[in-house]
């Protein structure tokens, strides 16, 4: 592909990335008209609302993730494994270094750009919080979650290979939508492991402690679904702490800020986000309270209209809403959309669009058969109805990034699949 082309790179291959690439590869792309190139520090790319899944076994991620290098060859773009350190705005350029190789002085790499798309997420915010980056585990990568699964599956192998049966406690930190779907998700999962044979750990001695700060769990989202929610989650005798400030963190405990404290053999943090360390070190960037970047309606950035920014590491605030858009995989999916027909613009050096966004609800996934929500902001949801709905979720993701009919195929495959497969990963 000729390098003379307008030059658009994407950092960030999450579901904002990943369709924007994918998009503009099929259009600008294969056309030639603009040369597309996706960063990502991963070789796969799995949809992140997935992960709790993938925590919990329930789901093998190595048949849901996408891999960059081929996905790219298809589409029409460029993909360069890196992770983003720094950014030279006059230069028009980007530093990558690329955690495979073992040197850091080999492993970078600079890319010049055109038109910078920034699209890197968030991750969890421990709030400085004693003991948590050493005892607990997040889900803000496929990494993170594997590392979890591994670990739980290790704890019911050493029960399983003694004498005696033995309890297993978790803690969750946090009662947001990660919190909810992984609690939920993991009282599913510790009956499955003692149909597949892994009985010295009992389900009912499996105790799982769902922990939020605030009076209620899933506060972005009305009381009705909250309550429906916390009656859910008590109904799978799952303990919810609300109130309850964590103070700090140990090898076998979590502590509040009111003296008590209860005994956890594992531990998720999943309190809060903030942004990552590329998107701190932009010191010349105009940034909100959060340290997200500041973009207008057409998602070019205060400080530089070349640099776009997208998803949870973007402050935008269109006008027909009354406050800033929050880190939301629909927001970005949206977001995503609306760049493709705007940088045709910006590439052509017409006049951008202005980004409008459309609040479709929000689903909160509470077992393979169970899911509560709210529907454009009014209608409540639960049970097989709002399964389907959350499920459908991802197969509008997969849509966009393989194409209507490939997504057909895969939820064809993955039907067949989870029907004769093991219901959890034990491996």
């Amino acid at each position: 592909m000729s390098h003379d082309l307008h030059h658009i790179v994407i950092v960030g291959g999450g579901a904002g990335g990943l369709e924007l690439a994918t998009q503009l590869g099929n259009t600008l792309g294969k056309q030639k008209i603009a040369r597309i190139t996706l960063v990502d520090r991963q070789l796969t790319h799995i949809w992140k609302p997935l992960l709790h899944e993938v925590a919990a076994g329930t789901l093998n991620a190595h048949e849901e993730e996408v891999n960059y290098f081929a996905h790219a060859t298809k589409h029409h773009f460029e993909f360069v494994v890196g992770n983003m350190v720094s950014l030279n705005r006059d230069t028009k350029s980007i530093t990558l270094l690329n955690k495979i190789s073992t040197s850091p002085t080999e492993g970078t790499q600079e890319i010049s750009y055109d038109t910078l798309v920034l699209a890197v997420g968030s991750v969890s915010n421990d709030f400085r919080t004693p003991g948590v980056k050493e005892h607990c585990y997040f889900l803000d990568s496929r990494e993170q979650a594997d590392n979890f699964q591994r670990d739980l599956l290790s704890l019911y192998l050493e029960a399983q290979s003694s004498q005696t049966e033995r309890d297993l406690n978790i803690a969750i930190v946090g009662a947001g939508a990660t919190g909810v779907e992984l609690a939920a998700e993991l009282h599913q999962a510790k009956y499955t492991f003692h149909k597949y044979g892994l009985n010295r750990i009992n389900p009912k001695q499996v105790k799982i402690t769902l922990i939020e700060a605030g009076p209620k769990i899933l506060s972005a989202l009305s009381p009705s679904v909250s309550r429906h929610a916390y009656k859910q989650l008590l109904d799978f005798k799952i303990n919810v702490l609300r109130s309850h400030r964590v103070e700090k963190v140990d090898a076998e405990h979590v502590y509040f800020q009111d003296g008590t404290h209860i005994k956890a053999d594992l531990k998720v943090w999943a309190a809060g986000i903030k942004m990552p360390t590329v998107i701190e070190d932009l010191a010349d960037f105009e940034k909100d309270q959060m340290g997200r970047l500041k973009v207008y309606n057409t998602l070019q950035t205060y400080t530089d209209q070349n640099i776009f920014a997208l998803g949870d590491c973007a402050h935008c605030q269109p006008e027909a809403q009354d406050q800033p858009l929050g880190p939301r995989a629909q927001v970005a999916s949206q977001q995503a959309s609306f760049l493709v027909d705007a940088l045709k613009a910006h590439v052509k050096g017409q006049t951008l669009p202005m980004f409008k966004f459309t609040d479709k609800g929000s689903l909160i996934s509470l077992s393979h058969n169970n899911a509560v929500g709210e529907l454009l902001g009014q209608v409540n949801v639960q049970g097989f109805v709002a399964k389907s709905m959350y499920v459908s979720l991802y197969r509008l993701h997969q849509a966009a990034i393989h194409g209507y009919t490939q997504a057909g195929f895969i939820t064809a495959k993955d039907f067949i699949t989870r029907r004769i497969g093991p219901k959890i990963k034990l491996h």
